[in-house]
């Protein structure tokens, strides 16, 4: 009571400051609305919270001479600002250049953009500025809106003589209209939507509609039809085909993949289709108290449009959600080679990485050599990665494992399996012990094959270590040996951290493969290459298809284990450049060095350095799969629209599951789940 009081009084210290420039009939300045509006906003804007306007309300109504200035104020203030705009443009994404708009709306938040000062939006900008002013204006009573309006007489935007406001809105939907016309019948977009190429296109039905529509209201006395109108039913039909167009096309995009280009041009029409319904509702009026009821919503309408217009939050959440999920359903398709059910799967994952147990051997005593260059910095990063990218290229070719390659490639797997259990069963409980099932299934694929990698890459190094001394008489080991060592003690080194940064570049890994699917798949890469003249006239018509097919099956994996092997072999020199302790963990890689450490101190360690060794290579792996499996996880529900919240249910659903068979989380069933 007593803030709402004080509130009373301060708005009667404004009037008083004011009170000679209000009655100044050239005084059209917009500081009092802007005073008025500061005394009103709440300090915070908290769920539920309703804001109560009836202090001001009381005070008009008591103050007479001060309510009949500010009509006037108001009025002058108000009169002829342009709308159109607000109704085109604010809010709606403006290019299908996603950079482009992300940077646009980040310099906007903070200085935002100001157009001239005959426009609402100009008013809008200066009065209702806060993200947050069009949540606390909503929660204003509809009765406390109503006695404003009447107390401040506004006009309806259906009452004006002249029309003047409804034109705006008129032409602002027409403005929309053609946009939409236009940017549908691009090459791009048509490319995804050819069930409706043999159909007239619902974008320029709706076009001529709209336009006949627009010059009737135009020619009529009233500005406004009603809902009876069958160009008004028709508009709505046409309205809702022009949104299956666009559902469709993003619908498609898991035959023909999508660019960012093409994913920001849907959203676009997308947006402006919502937008051309919301406003073509203010159109129609079949009762007389619609006519208040529209204006205010009208005004609520337009003021959240321009709070609204720099949500970075939003355009990022739209922009990306379905080229994660594009992305994602690669790494979904290709995870599920990477996950056994039987125990024949179960020991072929074991031989597979054996396999690329072998080759890392191989891998670390090359690294070894390497290290034994005379080069700059930029030469080792540049050596280690050509090291690891040739390496793990080999490893994907020849069909072997990197055990750590399979949290980023299954967790698009494990999401779909919710999905598919909520699909078959119906109910939530059913659909969480499918994911439970499927996550034991992913755990104990997940051990064999660190099984396989850390058992075959020490004897192997080892081995390797020791028929070069054969040759040779030198111990390549032996300056190194206690480094080795050392980095696999978390005592003596942040081997988390480290383990963490190859998980992140084990997520990326697998990001890269499902984005490179993705475009290709988009561009017609396989198809291109498949019918591609000088091809066929120098390999035949044969050949061509196994080079397309290849190109198709293994090109998105080869590039993703190429960068992979960048970024580990770049990381340590980039930590030296920025004076950051800054290295990579991997899991297979700390077996083998465990090995030549072993070696260069003459087959001799300690108790000590024999447990942190052990212990070391266990963390690595922990946190290379932790790190790798929870990104993926994170970005397969973003790709869902899942909320983070099922993840608790998961977890309770998987840990029930251990307690009640704890052994299929390690060895698989006699017969295939």
């Amino acid at each position: 009571m007593k803030e709402k009081k004080g509130q009373k009084q301060q708005v009667s210290a404004l009037f008083d400051r004011y009170r000679n420039q209000l009655d100044n009939p050239e005084y059209v300045e917009i500081e009092l609305l802007v005073l008025i509006v500061a005394i009103i906003r709440p300090k915070k804007v908290q769920l539920f919270y309703q804001v109560d306007i009836q202090f001001f309300l009381d005070f008009l109504q008591e103050s007479a001479d001060c309510r009949n200035q500010f009509i006037y104020y108001l009025k002058r203030v108000f009169r002829q600002r342009d709308l159109d705009q607000l109704v085109s443009d604010t809010g709606i994404i403006s290019y299908a250049d996603f950079i482009y708009e992300l940077r646009k709306r980040i310099t906007e938040r903070y200085l935002p953009y100001q157009p001239a000062k005959s426009t609402l939006q100009y008013l809008l900008n200066q009065v209702f500025y806060s993200p947050k002013d069009a949540d606390w204006i909503s929660t204003i009573s509809a009765e406390q809106l109503y006695e404003l309006f009447q107390l401040c007489e506004f006009y309806s935007i259906y009452d004006d003589e002249t029309g003047f406001e409804m034109i705006e809105i008129l032409y602002g939907i027409e403005l929309l209209v053609q946009r939409i016309t236009g940017r549908a019948m691009e090459t791009d977009v048509n490319k995804m939507v050819p069930e409706f190429q043999n159909f007239d296109s619902p974008f320029i039905a709706i076009m001529r509609e709209f336009t006949e529509l627009n010059d009737r209201i135009l020619q009529s006395e009233r500005k406004y039809i009603n809902s009876e109108d069958l160009s008004y039913k028709q508009l709505l039909v046409l309205h809702r085909q022009c949104e299956a167009y666009i559902e469709t096309a993003f619908g498609n995009s898991h035959r023909f993949g999508i660019s960012i280009k093409v994913n920001q041009s849907l959203l676009r029409i997308r947006q402006q289709l919502e937008r051309i319904k919301e406003m073509i509702s203010f159109l129609v009026i079949d009762m007389e108290s619609q006519k208040v009821e529209k204006t205010i919503h009208l005004a609520k309408t337009v003021i959240g449009y321009n709070s609204r217009k720099s949500n970075i939050r939003k355009l990022i959440g739209q922009s990306t959600q379905l080229l994660a999920y594009e992305i994602t359903h690669h790494t979904a398709q290709t995870g599920e080679h990477y996950i056994t059910s039987t125990n024949q799967e179960y020991w072929k994952m074991f031989r597979s990485a054996c396999g690329g147990g072998v080759i890392v051997g191989g891998m670390c005593i090359v690294k070894l050599l390497l290290g034994k260059v005379g080069t700059s910095e930029f030469g080792y990063a540049f050596l280690y990665s050509l090291n690891y990218a040739i390496g793990f290229t080999v490893i994907y070719l020849f069909g072997a494992t990197l055990a750590t390659k399979q949290p980023a490639m299954t967790a698009s797997s494990l999401v779909s399996a919710i999905e598919q259990g909520a699909a078959d069963q119906g109910v939530d409980r059913h659909r969480y012990w499918v994911f439970a099932q499927f996550f034991a299934r992913l755990f104990r694929s997940q051990f064999i094959a660190f099984v396989g990698n850390v058992i075959m890459a020490f004897p192997v190094s080892l081995l390797l270590v020791w028929g070069i001394q054969q040759l040779t008489g030198v111990n390549i080991a032996s300056a190194k040996w206690l480094h080795l060592v050392d980095d696999l003690n978390p005592t003596k080194t942040p081997v988390i951290l480290h383990a963490s940064i190859a998980g992140v570049f084990l997520f990326l890994s697998g990001i890269i493969a499902g984005s490179i699917s993705n475009r290709d798949k988009h561009n017609s890469v396989y198809y291109r290459i498949q019918e591609h003249p000088w091809l066929k006239k120098l390999f035949g018509k044969t050949k061509t298809d196994k080079i397309a097919a290849f190109y198709e099956k293994k090109w998105a994996g080869i590039v993703s284990n190429l960068w992979f092997g960048v970024f580990m072999g770049s990381t340590a020199s980039i930590g030296m450049f920025l004076g950051l302790n800054l290295d990579i963990r991997h899991i297979t890689f700390a077996s083998g060095n465990l090995a030549l450490g072993l070696f260069g101190h003459q087959m001799e360690l300690s108790t000590d350095i024999w447990i942190w060794g052990i212990l070391g290579i266990g963390i690595i792996g922990l946190f290379n799969f932790l790190v790798s499996f929870g990104l993926s996880l994170v970005l397969a529900f973003r790709s869902r629209n899942l909320s983070s919240k099922e993840l608790t249910k998961m977890a309770k659903a998987v840990w029930i599951y251990f307690k009640m068979n704890p052994k299929s989380f390690f060895f698989p069933p006699k017969s295939k789940e």
